[in-house]
This record gives C-alpha cells, structure tokens and sequence, in this order.
C-alpha cells in the first residue's frame, strides 16, 4: 500500500477499536453494531490484500533476476550453436545460415530463434557433436528455453499479483471510507452530549496528513552596485 492508504488503513484501525471500547453501547443487532463488524472485516480484508501486493511483488523481483540469469544462459547456449555452425559453413556453405542469433534484442524474438536452433539441430547434431559441443547440446538447449520461459511466467504471475491485489485494495478501502462516514452520522448522534468522547471520535476517524515537501528556499538575486 502507498502512503495515502497506509494512513487510511491506520484510521480504519483506530475506529475498529474505538467501536470495540465502546461496544456496550453499540447492540450487535444495532445499525452502528453491524457498522463497526463491518469495519473490523474491512481492516482484515486489507491485511490480506496488503500481504498478497507485497507477496506478488517479491515474486514480481524474483522473476526478473531470474530472467535476466536465465536470458543470458541462453545467449550464452546459442551463441555457442551459432559459433560452431559458422565453423561448419566453411566445409559446408549455407549451413550457419540456420543458426544466426536474433538481431532485435526482444525476449520474444530471442525464443522463437531458440525454438529454431532446437528442431534445425537434431538432423545435423552430428556435425556439431563432431566440433566438441557436448553430445545432450540440444536436451540442454531445450533446458535453457524452459528455464527462461518459466522465468517470464513468473514474473509475469508475480505482477499481476501485484496489480490485482492493489486493485483489491482501492476497493476495500472506498468500501471502509462508506462505513465511516455513516458511523460519524451514528456516533456523532450517539454521544451528543458527551464531549470527552465524541472527541475520542475525532481523533480516531481523522486521517493524518503526509509529510509537506517543501522547495528550498530561492537565495535573492544580489543587488549590483551602483557605478
């Protein structure tokens, strides 16, 4: 959660619990009662939603040092194909031009050249194995391919964990902000005559400012002096 909804979460909180310091007065059957519950819910409901953003986050970073690790093995995979089907074209003209390395750097482009590499490979593996590639060089090509494709997934799942549960949690709290406003209304009624706690109230339901960012201070322009 950002700032604005950590302090409204805060101020959900506060509230929950001045309902349950003053739950005598408040009937479980009452409209203020089941307003408070509902509050209680919401504050739990953002605990969890908050818990998944951040759980989808740190799958979200973990997919991307992944893929990056996982890219570079199969640069690294392929060059090493593209390097010796060169060294092959020159007893057989023609034959690198199966195994050239993407040119765009674009993850998309970079499989689909890996998938290539793999199927044209296994006809003319012979030749390859011949110039000290080692004999599983294409299992182990079809090993880095799935390495960097789960890497994507991942990432992928990660962020979109991420964005669902943010949305989650706009929702949750415009739901909250509902029930506030109508249990001001109640308690506000309630405790009319009693100051000390409608400001109890006050200071529950209020949502703390963020920190004021202020420009630093121009210097004046100096006054030149006089000829």
């Amino acid at each position: 959660m950002d700032d604005v909804e950590n302090r409204r979460h805060q101020m959900f909180v506060r509230v929950r619990d001045f309902g349950t310091a003053h739950a005598a007065d408040f009937a479980a059957t009452s409209l203020g009662g089941q307003l408070f519950v509902g509050l209680g819910n919401i504050v739990n409901q953002l605990d969890g939603h908050a818990a998944t953003q951040v759980s989808g986050f740190g799958t979200a970073g973990e997919g991307t040092s992944n893929r990056a690790v996982s890219r570079q093995a199969l640069r690294d995979t392929m060059r090493a194909i593209n390097r010796t089907a060169e060294a092959i074209d020159h007893d057989s003209p023609g034959f690198a031009d199966n195994f050239r390395m993407p040119r765009a750097d674009n993850d998309q482009n970079l499989l689909n050249a890996a998938r290539s590499f793999a199927t044209k490979a296994v006809p003319v593996s012979d030749q390859f194995i011949s110039h000290e590639l080692p004999a599983n060089f294409v299992a182990n090509l079809n090993s880095d391919i799935a390495d960097f494709e789960a890497a994507i997934s991942r990432q992928s799942t990660g962020l979109g964990t991420h964005v669902s549960a943010g949305e989650s949690i706009d929702e949750t709290i415009s739901e909250g902000i509902v029930i506030v406003k109508k249990l001001d209304a109640i308690v506000r009624n309630r405790y009319v005559d009693e100051r000390a706690v409608l400001a109890e109230w006050t200071s529950a339901r209020h949502t703390e400012r963020g920190p004021r960012h202020t420009s630093p201070a121009v210097p004046p322009t100096p006054t030149p002096p006089s000829p």
